[in-house]
């Protein structure tokens, strides 16, 4: 099996059996995004827990194998993380599948989110795999900015 091979199985499997699935409560935000150009749609609700801010995270939407898989491998890689580091792994993420083929994934950071690696090559399909990464740094920003809203309010 090539390694392009073992990618498209796990970009299979988290599509057939995505991980984080359902939208939780409780959540501090939630962002609900849409790709025009194929119809993909995904909402993603984000929460923050304790002191160093843990991020929940759920799911839910419809699309494409690629855009459902994202979701999955969201999940699995942010999901009861410290925020700094759910949001280096979205940075990682991102700078892979936009890098056109030219950025060498963090396999340590980016786990299963390597398999997206080769989608960089096809610029239709970048914006399916970025779709609930987007929902996922609009939800988380704006959870954390009520966040610091309630400690300046409540000192």
């Amino acid at each position: 099996m090539s390694v392009d091979d073992l990618y498209r199985e796990i970009i299979l499997d988290h599509s057939k059996q995505p991980r984080g699935q359902g939208l939780h409560e409780p959540y501090a935000a939630e962002s609900h995004q849409v790709n025009p150009t194929c119809g993909d749609e995904v909402t993603v609700r984000v929460g923050l827990v304790g002191a160093d801010q843990q991020v929940t995270v759920s799911h839910e939407g419809m699309g494409c194998s690629i855009s459902r898989a994202a979701a999955s491998v969201l999940h699995e890689l942010v999901d009861h993380r410290p925020l700094a580091e759910a949001l280096r792994r979205h940075a990682a993420f991102t700078e892979m599948v936009t890098g056109r083929g030219q950025v060498e994934p963090d396999e340590e950071l980016l786990e299963d989110g390597v398999a997206f690696a080769g989608v960089a090559r096809y610029p239709a399909r970048v914006k399916c795999a970025l779709l609930p990464w987007m929902a996922f740094k609009d939800a988380a920003a704006r959870a954390a900015a009520d966040e610091a809203d309630q400690e300046v309010r409540h000192g």
